[in-house]
């Protein structure tokens, strides 16, 4: 298969990415590159007329419960365990404390 893509765009990439790639990983990255460009070239040939776009080969769906209202844990049982809770609320640190 001819190369696509040679080692300096390769390098050009890595660069505005801000990637340090090995020499093993620039060769790698070229070859697997090239082979990418390949196959948008011969999906770009293809007839696709007619074709829908999609964007999903599997019909999804929603695997979560639905989100159906329901009583919360009352505010005072929630901050039993807190250390120090603050007008009804938890105290966290202020990031200033971290510095």
């Amino acid at each position: 298969m001819p190369r696509m893509i040679d080692r300096d765009q390769v390098l050009h990439v890595a660069r505005l990415a801000r990637l340090k790639l090995s020499d093993e990983e620039v060769e790698r990255m070229t070859e697997e590159l090239s082979g990418i460009l390949a196959h948008v070239d011969r999906i770009s040939q293809m007839d696709l007329d007619g074709v829908e776009p999609t964007s999903h080969v599997v019909a999804l769906e929603n695997v979560l419960r639905a989100d159906v209202p329901r009583p919360s844990l009352p505010r005072e049982v929630a901050l039993e365990p807190a250390p120090e809770p603050v007008d009804g609320a938890f105290r966290v640190p202020s990031p200033q404390a971290d510095a």
